[in-house]
């Protein structure tokens, strides 16, 4: 289903004559190496409540994510060999089945620690990861197709303010803030580089922040979040206790850390140790070094994200690569800083580290997404590509 009609992008043809055919193989390297950390550490921090869960089978969560890795990789590289322009054609439908999607979530959706936000269909998966996908396809397709007319009320904020609306209505829903809050990061960001004028914008925080303080006042579990993050001992074993756990396992790990495979606290001791919360036992186990030297990977792969779109040859690959990686960088920032109790405790797994098999195949096609994007880059100069 075409969306609309970009005048740079008629056809796929012009794409294929002028593209060098290579991925950046910086980029793909990178994200390589980030998923084979990741799957190391999962292992070891899973085999403890996978022995405990799973009648002594404890490389269960390891096995089951590393046949999602390998599906993802081959996502990766079919999606870094299509033309991207699939998905300006396919925009509207990607966001409206999503949306859809995410909105028998309240009716029909699966319940996992006491969250409702899940569906199953064959498989477990969050719509909301769908939809925050479906969102950046359309916005960056608006904005191109709409270049000159973003400076107006009426193409250049009232589109984008109506999809955030309603994706923020049914997120609201399954109680997920965190969602929430990524999805409005996500389109003001594009909105800005997509040239919205900065006083809407500026609006738009405003309003952002007032709901953000009325929601977590008036809703009793968002309010006892803040409440245990402020002070996590006042109840040590409530709200807090998540929250105390994870400090002492980054604190446990001191340096150099206790080694791979020695965590204590992966022991049932910190909850979600596998999910939200598995950089609590990447500290624990490799120390400030590994953390920061992680957290470096990840800075090294946004960056290189950044450039891709800075370098694509069109406004809607420029686009679409940029929030593609600001979603990327959003869940890693939130991840870590909940971790290390910076902010508030929002749910928000780490990419390519934390267990969920369809989060880490959305992950590796949307870097897929990215390594198209960098075959069509104007820099034919550029050294580190490869044929893939």
């Amino acid at each position: 289903m075409a969306l609309f009609k970009h005048k740079r992008m008629d056809t796929g043809k012009t794409l294929r004559e002028d593209s060098t055919g290579l991925m950046d193989l910086s980029f793909l390297l990178l994200v390589i190496l980030l998923t084979l950390i990741g799957l190391l550490m999962l292992f070891s921090a899973s085999y403890a409540r996978a022995n405990w869960e799973k009648n002594g089978d404890s490389a269960f969560y390891f096995r089951r994510q590393v046949y999602f890795a390998v599906i993802g990789f081959v996502g990766m590289l079919v999606a870094g060999r299509l033309n991207y322009f699939i998905w300006f054609r396919t925009a509207l439908l990607i966001l409206i089945v999503s949306l859809g999607l995410l909105a028998l979530v309240p009716l029909i959706g699966t319940e996992v620690n006491g969250a409702k936000r899940w569906l199953k269909i064959g498989i477990l998966f969050q719509p909301s990861e769908l939809v925050k996908l479906g969102m950046v396809f359309s916005f960056a397709a608006m904005m191109a197709a709409w270049q000159n007319r973003m400076d107006t009320f009426k193409y250049g904020v009232l589109p984008y303010v109506s999809i955030l609306g309603l994706i923020a209505g049914l997120l609201i829903l399954e109680k997920h803030l965190s969602a929430t809050m990524i999805i409005f990061v996500i389109g003001a960001v594009m909105m800005l580089l997509g040239g919205t004028q900065k006083r809407w914008l500026l609006l738009g925080v405003l309003l952002g922040l007032t709901f953000l303080l009325i929601y977590t006042t008036t809703r009793g579990y968002a309010g006892g979040r803040i409440t245990a993050w402020q002070n996590p001992e006042s109840q040590p074993q409530g709200s807090g206790y998540q929250i105390i756990q994870s400090k002492y396992a980054i604190g446990s790990g001191g340096f150099l850390g206790l080694g791979l495979g020695r965590s204590r606290q992966k022991y049932l001791y910190l909850p979600e140790e596998i999910n939200d919360y598995i950089f609590a036992i990447v500290c624990e186990e490799s120390g400030f070094v590994g953390a920061v030297g992680i957290l470096v990977l990840f800075a090294l792969l946004i960056l290189r994200g950044y450039w891709i779109a800075l370098h694509a040859r069109d406004r809607f690959g420029t686009i679409l690569a940029a929030g593609l990686t600001t979603k990327l960088a959003i869940q890693v920032f939130l991840n870590v800083s909940v971790v290390t109790g910076l902010t508030p405790p929002t749910g928000i797994s780490l990419p390519f580290f934390s267990s969920g098999g369809t989060a880490l195949l959305l992950q590796l096609f949307e870097m897929g997404i990215l390594l198209s994007i960098s075959r069509w880059c104007t820099n034919k100069e550029v050294t580190g590509r490869v044929n893939a």
